[in-house]
């Protein structure tokens, strides 16, 4: 496609794609500072639509909205939004799920080896225990469920403390890692210090829910 006056026409940006174990979507130093309208009004309006609904029915569609139209068409209207806005932390409200849901067994790997080094955000994070596939899958949803029909603010919270005590957990793995690979190694390292940042967005996230300030 070219121009009006000759010149290609610049190609449409797409937000990078969601890379499961890599976590590298959830970094909030990539995030443009200019986020759409469109991104805000998004967010809010299935933020509100969750939270004056009690039908259950509306809980569970809107917590499987991912599978249902698809994590690259989310990550199309909130990927790049700033990770402390609304629309921000339902991007990685969404995005955590979506990696759980897609390698149970890894993330419940790393969050037992994180676990006993983090023992109030393991309470916080509210896995079942013995932290299997199934429990981890079980708290991705509830978290995700929390957020339209419970206290948002402890949604963000509970993910947050998952956040680090899986980081933690990539950082065990990352000591073991490097006497075998230290590609591997270094790429789990990586991965912890991107999933503490986001945790730390997450928290900041849900100060600013309870002040009224999260938009």
């Amino acid at each position: 496609m070219s121009g009006n006056n000759g010149t290609p026409a610049p190609r449409q940006h797409k937000p990078k794609p969601f890379a499961p174990l890599d976590f590298e979507i959830f970094t909030g130093g990539a995030d443009p500072a200019r986020v759409s309208e469109a991104a805000h009004l998004a967010a809010q309006a299935l933020v509100h639509r969750g939270r004056e609904s009690d039908d259950p029915e509306v809980t569970k569609r809107l917590v499987k909205l991912a599978d249902q139209q698809g994590l690259e068409a989310i990550a199309e209207i909130w990927a790049e939004s700033p990770p402390r806005s609304l629309p921000g932390v339902l991007w990685r409200l969404y995005a955590l799920r979506a990696a759980t849901q897609q390698n149970p067994d890894k993330m419940a790997a790393f969050f037992k080896a994180g676990k006993e080094a983090a023992p109030v955000s393991k309470v916080v994070a509210g896995v079942a225990e013995p932290p299997g596939a199934d429990e981890v899958k079980a708290m991705a949803d509830a978290i995700l469920s929390g957020a339209f029909d419970g206290d948002f603010d402890v949604a963000l919270e509970r993910s947050a403390a998952f956040c680090r005590v899986v980081a933690l957990g990539q950082t065990h793995h990352a000591d073991a890692a490097d006497a075998s690979s230290e590609k591997h190694g270094t790429k789990l390292t990586r991965s912890s210090h991107l999933l503490t940042k986001t945790a730390e967005d997450l928290e900041a996230a849900a100060e600013a829910w309870r002040r009224g300030q999260l938009d």
